[in-house]
């Protein structure tokens, strides 16, 4: 599956392998992050030793690496300053590899199921009434992308409506401004805005649209193809520490504790914020990637993302970057294959 890249060797490595053994520094791994609930687990993991035990088991180190900045993560790893990172579907195909990194998604951690949602005012509104309307949201981003499959679902298009970009630092407090009509925005601002402004309604939300907003975790295919132990360490960390969402493991109370105070939340807001995310099994993942649907969003997405210019100057069209899905099929460009989707670590996590 994966393409075999050979590291030439330097005269001063050739000359050291020729004298008398030296101790081989430890290879290490770091995966960028950034907070939020549906990624906290992997902050457990660095923070308790699971990473590390599990890099330890495969002879190397591997850490996860908290950045401030979502985008900014995503172009670190495109630039190689880190082997992988936690990037929605679409970014993974529009920053590592719409810039040319070839990138593969060793697992769909979860999908988002009512974490992003578009908010307008008025206690009656329906979706159908966004027509005409300004929307506030972060231009390009996942919610941007929830936007237009909203619109097509009632037969609208963004010529439609009038899209106004706005951080996402800002967005919690849109609705202090009067003339603010429609937000669309994730979970923590998103339950902000309608626990704090009554005259609101939810009328879109990614639970409509199951499966699309996807959260995986990117590492580099070359990294991999040296490496794919990497890709069995990532595995076991990631479901050796969801499984403490089961209220009935010992750990759960301790995992659900440290994610809160991480987040700055209670508890209970936390557990709302998690009802919100269906994190993938193993078994679920398999499934995710090989399925019919898949082939359908990605379709989606990259129909999305070529259409706002995320592929590249250079993109003649929305199949210019070919992705594999985990049944081996190629959607787009089988010359240009830069995303895929591979199965080895779900299925090996199975075992």
């Amino acid at each position: 599956m994966f393409k075999t890249f050979v590291r030439p060797l330097g005269y001063a490595t050739l000359a050291l392998t020729a004298c008398a053994p030296l101790a081989q520094a430890e290879e290490q791994y770091k995966i960028a992050w950034t907070i939020y609930a549906g990624t906290m687990p992997l902050g457990y993991a660095e923070d308790h030793g699971i990473l590390a035990k599990w890099g330890d088991k495969y002879g190397f180190d591997l850490q996860a690496v908290q950045l401030n900045d979502y985008i900014e993560a995503q172009t670190q790893f495109a630039a190689g300053t880190f082997d992988g990172s936690v990037a929605i579907t679409l970014d993974a195909l529009t920053i590592p590899a719409g810039s040319g990194v070839d990138t593969t998604v060793v697992l769909p951690l979860s999908t988002s199921v009512g974490s992003d949602g578009i908010v307008m005012r008025g206690k009656d509104a329906q979706l159908a009434d966004i027509k005409g309307k300004r929307i506030n949201l972060v231009e390009l981003s996942g919610s941007h992308y929830m936007l237009a499959r909203a619109l097509d679902s009632v037969g609208l298009s963004e010529q439609d409506v009038t899209v106004v970009n706005t951080s996402d630092a800002d967005i919690g407090s849109i609705f202090t401004d009067e003339s603010t009509q429609v937000v669309a925005t994730w979970k923590p601002q998103l339950s902000q805005i309608l626990n704090q402004f009554e005259d609101t309604t939810l009328v879109f939300d990614s639970a409509d649209i199951r499966g699309e907003i996807v959260d995986g975790l990117i590492v580099h295919t070359q990294t991999l193809a040296r490496e794919p132990n990497l890709g069995n360490a990532i595995a076991g960390a990631w479901y050796e520490t969801i499984a403490m969402l089961d209220p009935t493991h010992p750990e759960h109370e301790a995992f659900v504790a440290y994610m809160a105070e991480q987040l700055n939340t209670s508890p209970q807001d936390l557990k709302s914020q998690l009802a919100t995310i269906d994190f993938f099994s193993a078994e679920e993942s398999v499934a995710y990637v090989t399925s019919a649907q898949f082939s359908e969003t990605m379709q989606n997405i990259t129909g999305f993302a070529f259409e706002h210019g995320l592929l590249g100057e250079g993109a003649p069209d929305a199949n210019f970057i070919g992705i594999e899905t985990g049944t081996g099929d190629v959607l787009g460009s089988e010359s240009n294959v830069n995303l895929r989707f591979a199965t080895d670590w779900m299925l090996e996590a199975q075992q």
